[in-house]
């Protein structure tokens, strides 16, 4: 199990917190839960309703979407990845589905505790927009290329 300080200094590796102020984020940690998964156990599923964000202190995690009744790996986050932000900001249900890839230690940092760090922080708002532009724009390519490829497999 790792220490408050062992949490601080991991958070700050972390791109979103960078500009955080130390003892802000000795707050976080000491607010947040450490959760242990095994491999294939499921963190969340798609259309969940969900409070919190997780870090990914030690591990890998499947981000699943639901296509077609069977689930689809779009992406795997390692250590220091930031995931489930977006129910946790905004309110809404699960977008995708995380299963533990391996040995998965998370950091699970809760909605409350991540809006009041924006409030007094705005560059985490901005590293938050930033990450999730580059995740839209990823799954646009993906989508796109998707569609070229049925377009040219359909007979003219």
């Amino acid at each position: 199990m790792s220490t408050l300080n062992d949490d601080v200094a991991m958070l700050r590796k972390v791109p979103l917190f960078e500009s955080v102020d130390p003892s802000k984020l000795k707050l976080i940690a000491y607010t947040s839960s450490q959760l242990m998964f095994d491999d294939g156990e499921e963190v969340f599923s798609q259309g969940s309703n969900g409070t919190s964000a997780y870090l990914i202190v030690k591990g890998e995690a499947d981000i699943l979407s639901d296509s077609g009744g069977h689930q689809v790996v779009v992406a795997v986050h390692g250590t220091n990845a930031l995931f489930g932000e977006i129910s946790a900001f905004c309110d809404v249900p699960r977008t995708a589905s995380v299963r533990a890839r391996g040995q998965l230690t998370l950091l699970e940092l809760k909605r409350e505790n991540l809006l009041e760090l924006i409030q007094e922080f705005p560059d985490v708002a901005i590293e938050v927009i930033r990450e999730l532009a580059k995740r839209l724009a990823l799954t646009t390519s993906d989508l796109a290329n998707v569609l070229d490829k049925q377009n040219a497999a359909k007979p003219h």
